[in-house]
Protein backbone atom coordinates (compact mmCIF):
# COMPACT_ATOMS: atom_id res chain seq x y z
CA UNK A 1 0.00 0.00 0.00
CA UNK A 2 2.81 2.43 0.84
CA UNK A 3 4.47 1.73 -2.51
CA UNK A 4 1.20 2.43 -4.35
CA UNK A 5 0.68 5.67 -2.43
CA UNK A 6 4.13 6.97 -3.34
CA UNK A 7 3.78 5.76 -6.92
CA UNK A 8 0.44 7.51 -7.40
CA UNK A 9 1.76 10.76 -5.91
CA UNK A 10 4.83 10.72 -8.12
CA UNK A 11 3.02 9.72 -11.31
CA UNK A 12 0.44 12.48 -10.95
CA UNK A 13 3.22 15.00 -10.34
CA UNK A 14 4.57 14.38 -13.85
CA UNK A 15 1.46 15.95 -15.33
CA UNK A 16 1.25 19.02 -13.10
CA UNK A 17 3.46 20.88 -15.59
CA UNK A 18 3.57 20.88 -19.42
CA UNK A 19 6.99 19.20 -19.33
CA UNK A 20 5.52 15.68 -19.42
CA UNK A 21 3.40 16.45 -22.47
CA UNK A 22 6.33 18.05 -24.27
CA UNK A 23 8.45 15.00 -23.48
CA UNK A 24 5.83 12.61 -24.87
CA UNK A 25 5.45 14.62 -28.07
CA UNK A 26 9.21 14.84 -28.62
CA UNK A 27 9.60 11.13 -27.89
CA UNK A 28 6.93 10.15 -30.41
CA UNK A 29 8.31 12.47 -33.10
CA UNK A 30 11.86 11.19 -32.65
CA UNK A 31 10.67 7.57 -32.60
CA UNK A 32 8.80 8.14 -35.86
CA UNK A 33 11.77 9.86 -37.50
CA UNK A 34 14.17 7.10 -36.48
CA UNK A 35 11.79 4.39 -37.68
CA UNK A 36 10.54 5.70 -41.00
CA UNK A 37 13.31 8.02 -42.19
CA UNK A 38 16.68 7.36 -40.56
CA UNK A 39 15.87 3.64 -40.50
CA UNK A 40 15.10 3.66 -44.27
CA UNK A 41 11.78 1.92 -43.65
CA UNK A 42 10.35 2.72 -47.08
CA UNK A 43 13.56 1.92 -48.96
CA UNK A 44 13.70 -1.57 -47.48
CA UNK A 45 10.11 -2.26 -48.59
CA UNK A 46 9.62 -4.70 -45.73
CA UNK A 47 6.88 -4.54 -43.11
CA UNK A 48 8.70 -4.87 -39.80
CA UNK A 49 9.93 -2.76 -36.90
CA UNK A 50 13.63 -3.56 -37.21
CA UNK A 51 14.51 0.11 -37.57
CA UNK A 52 12.20 1.00 -34.67
CA UNK A 53 14.04 -1.26 -32.24
CA UNK A 54 17.53 -0.75 -33.71
CA UNK A 55 17.67 2.90 -32.67
CA UNK A 56 15.81 2.51 -29.40
CA UNK A 57 18.77 1.74 -27.10
CA UNK A 58 20.45 4.96 -28.25
CA UNK A 59 17.27 7.04 -28.07
CA UNK A 60 16.53 5.71 -24.58
CA UNK A 61 20.12 6.48 -23.58
CA UNK A 62 19.17 10.16 -23.36
CA UNK A 63 15.43 10.09 -22.84
CA UNK A 64 15.26 7.71 -19.88
CA UNK A 65 17.91 9.57 -17.81
CA UNK A 66 15.94 12.74 -18.50
CA UNK A 67 13.00 11.11 -16.70
CA UNK A 68 15.08 9.67 -13.88
CA UNK A 69 17.22 12.73 -13.17
CA UNK A 70 14.47 14.51 -11.22
CA UNK A 71 13.42 11.62 -8.98
CA UNK A 72 15.69 12.48 -6.05
CA UNK A 73 17.69 15.50 -7.22
CA UNK A 74 14.54 17.61 -7.32
CA UNK A 75 13.54 16.49 -3.82
CA UNK A 76 16.95 17.51 -2.49
CA UNK A 77 16.96 20.82 -4.36
CA UNK A 78 13.47 21.76 -3.22
CA UNK A 79 14.20 20.82 0.39
CA UNK A 80 11.49 18.14 0.53
CA UNK A 81 14.00 15.30 0.76
CA UNK A 82 14.12 15.24 4.56
CA UNK A 83 10.35 15.68 4.83
CA UNK A 84 9.76 12.72 2.52
CA UNK A 85 12.01 10.47 4.60
CA UNK A 86 10.28 11.42 7.85
CA UNK A 87 6.96 10.00 6.65
CA UNK A 88 5.88 6.73 8.31
CA UNK A 89 6.78 4.78 5.18
CA UNK A 90 9.69 2.32 4.81
CA UNK A 91 12.61 3.66 2.79
CA UNK A 92 12.35 0.77 0.36
CA UNK A 93 8.71 1.62 -0.35
CA UNK A 94 9.63 5.21 -1.15
CA UNK A 95 12.46 4.16 -3.48
CA UNK A 96 10.37 1.54 -5.28
CA UNK A 97 7.30 3.80 -5.44
CA UNK A 98 9.18 6.68 -7.05
CA UNK A 99 10.89 4.27 -9.44
CA UNK A 100 7.62 2.62 -10.48
CA UNK A 101 6.05 6.02 -11.16
CA UNK A 102 8.90 6.85 -13.53
CA UNK A 103 8.58 3.41 -15.11
CA UNK A 104 4.83 3.93 -15.59
CA UNK A 105 5.52 7.20 -17.37
CA UNK A 106 8.13 5.54 -19.59
CA UNK A 107 5.68 2.69 -20.23
CA UNK A 108 3.04 5.22 -21.27
CA UNK A 109 5.47 6.78 -23.74
CA UNK A 110 6.29 3.34 -25.14
CA UNK A 111 2.59 2.40 -25.34
CA UNK A 112 1.86 5.48 -27.43
CA UNK A 113 4.29 4.19 -30.06
CA UNK A 114 1.90 1.32 -30.79
CA UNK A 115 0.47 3.64 -33.45
CA UNK A 116 3.66 2.87 -35.39
CA UNK A 117 3.01 -0.85 -34.90
CA UNK A 118 -0.55 -0.41 -36.21
CA UNK A 119 0.78 1.50 -39.23
CA UNK A 120 3.21 -1.31 -40.07
CA UNK A 121 0.38 -3.85 -39.87
CA UNK A 122 -1.69 -1.66 -42.18
CA UNK A 123 1.16 -1.47 -44.69
CA UNK A 124 2.03 -5.16 -44.65
CA UNK A 125 2.07 -8.43 -42.71
CA UNK A 126 4.82 -8.24 -40.06
CA UNK A 127 5.80 -10.95 -37.59
CA UNK A 128 3.90 -9.62 -34.58
CA UNK A 129 5.45 -12.19 -32.26
CA UNK A 130 8.88 -10.69 -32.89
CA UNK A 131 7.46 -7.21 -32.39
CA UNK A 132 5.94 -8.20 -29.04
CA UNK A 133 9.25 -9.57 -27.74
CA UNK A 134 10.92 -6.42 -29.06
CA UNK A 135 8.53 -4.31 -26.99
CA UNK A 136 9.26 -6.47 -23.94
CA UNK A 137 12.98 -5.87 -24.51
CA UNK A 138 12.39 -2.14 -24.91
CA UNK A 139 10.45 -1.98 -21.66
CA UNK A 140 13.13 -3.91 -19.79
CA UNK A 141 15.85 -1.67 -21.22
CA UNK A 142 13.90 1.44 -20.20
CA UNK A 143 13.45 -0.07 -16.73
CA UNK A 144 17.20 -0.68 -16.47
CA UNK A 145 18.09 2.85 -17.56
CA UNK A 146 15.61 4.29 -15.07
CA UNK A 147 16.96 2.21 -12.18
CA UNK A 148 20.44 3.52 -12.93
CA UNK A 149 19.15 7.07 -13.34
CA UNK A 150 17.19 6.94 -10.07
CA UNK A 151 20.22 5.77 -8.07
CA UNK A 152 22.47 8.45 -9.53
CA UNK A 153 19.81 11.12 -9.06
CA UNK A 154 20.05 10.46 -5.32
CA UNK A 155 23.74 11.41 -5.30
CA UNK A 156 23.27 15.08 -6.19
CA UNK A 157 20.95 18.07 -5.92
CA UNK A 158 21.66 19.10 -9.51
CA UNK A 159 19.45 17.48 -12.16
CA UNK A 160 21.93 18.24 -14.95
CA UNK A 161 24.72 16.44 -13.08
CA UNK A 162 22.35 13.54 -12.39
CA UNK A 163 21.51 13.37 -16.10
CA UNK A 164 25.17 13.38 -17.18
CA UNK A 165 26.08 10.70 -14.63
CA UNK A 166 23.17 8.49 -15.73
CA UNK A 167 23.96 8.86 -19.44
CA UNK A 168 27.62 8.03 -18.79
CA UNK A 169 26.92 4.89 -16.75
CA UNK A 170 24.16 3.71 -19.11
CA UNK A 171 26.49 4.27 -22.07
CA UNK A 172 29.16 2.10 -20.46
CA UNK A 173 26.66 -0.69 -19.88
CA UNK A 174 25.40 -0.29 -23.44
CA UNK A 175 28.72 -0.48 -25.30
CA UNK A 176 30.54 -2.99 -23.10
CA UNK A 177 29.71 -5.82 -25.49
CA UNK A 178 30.74 -4.08 -28.71
CA UNK A 179 33.72 -5.63 -30.58
CA UNK A 180 35.82 -2.45 -30.34
CA UNK A 181 35.47 -2.50 -26.54
CA UNK A 182 36.12 -6.22 -26.16
CA UNK A 183 39.16 -6.03 -28.45
CA UNK A 184 40.72 -3.49 -26.10
CA UNK A 185 40.60 -6.11 -23.32
CA UNK A 186 41.25 -9.32 -25.25
CA UNK A 187 44.93 -8.53 -25.81
CA UNK A 188 45.88 -8.63 -22.14
CA UNK A 189 42.91 -9.74 -20.02
CA UNK A 190 41.89 -13.38 -19.37
CA UNK A 191 39.11 -14.76 -21.57
CA UNK A 192 36.85 -15.14 -18.53
CA UNK A 193 37.16 -11.42 -17.77
CA UNK A 194 36.39 -10.48 -21.39
CA UNK A 195 33.32 -12.73 -21.25
CA UNK A 196 32.11 -10.98 -18.10
CA UNK A 197 32.50 -7.58 -19.78
CA UNK A 198 30.58 -8.84 -22.82
CA UNK A 199 27.77 -10.20 -20.65
CA UNK A 200 27.38 -6.83 -18.93
CA UNK A 201 26.20 -5.27 -22.18
CA UNK A 202 22.59 -4.12 -22.23
CA UNK A 203 22.75 -4.15 -26.00
CA UNK A 204 23.59 -7.83 -26.41
CA UNK A 205 20.73 -8.91 -24.13
CA UNK A 206 18.31 -6.53 -25.85
CA UNK A 207 19.33 -7.80 -29.30
CA UNK A 208 18.07 -11.29 -28.51
CA UNK A 209 14.63 -9.99 -27.55
CA UNK A 210 14.28 -7.67 -30.52
CA UNK A 211 15.00 -10.65 -32.78
CA UNK A 212 12.20 -12.62 -31.14
CA UNK A 213 14.46 -14.86 -29.05
CA UNK A 214 13.39 -15.09 -25.40
CA UNK A 215 16.19 -16.51 -23.25
CA UNK A 216 15.86 -16.85 -19.48
CA UNK A 217 19.38 -15.52 -18.95
CA UNK A 218 18.42 -12.24 -20.64
CA UNK A 219 15.39 -11.79 -18.38
CA UNK A 220 17.50 -12.60 -15.32
CA UNK A 221 20.11 -10.09 -16.47
CA UNK A 222 17.60 -7.23 -16.68
CA UNK A 223 16.06 -8.19 -13.34
CA UNK A 224 19.52 -8.24 -11.75
CA UNK A 225 20.44 -4.82 -13.16
CA UNK A 226 17.19 -3.30 -11.93
CA UNK A 227 17.44 -4.94 -8.50
CA UNK A 228 21.09 -3.96 -8.05
CA UNK A 229 20.56 -0.30 -8.85
CA UNK A 230 17.43 -0.03 -6.72
CA UNK A 231 19.48 -1.46 -3.85
CA UNK A 232 22.21 1.10 -4.57
CA UNK A 233 19.50 3.76 -4.55
CA UNK A 234 18.42 2.66 -1.06
CA UNK A 235 22.03 2.64 0.17
CA UNK A 236 22.67 6.16 -1.15
CA UNK A 237 19.46 7.55 0.36
CA UNK A 238 20.19 5.90 3.69
CA UNK A 239 23.70 7.39 3.73
CA UNK A 240 22.31 10.85 2.97
CA UNK A 241 19.76 10.50 5.76
CA UNK A 242 22.40 9.43 8.28
CA UNK A 243 24.65 12.32 7.20
CA UNK A 244 21.82 14.68 7.96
Amino acid sequence: MAVLTVMKREFVSYFTTPVAYVFLVIFLIMQGLFTFYMGSFYDREQADLVSFFAYQPWLFLFLMPSIGMRLWAEERRAGTFELLLTLPIPLGAVVVGKYLAALMFAGLALFLTTSIWITVNWLGDPDNGVIITGYIGSFLMAASYLAIGAALSATTKNQVIAFILAVTVCFLFLVSGLPMVLDSFSGWAPDEFVLVIANLSLLSHFDNLQKGVVVLSDLVYFAAIIGLWLWINCVVIESKREAG
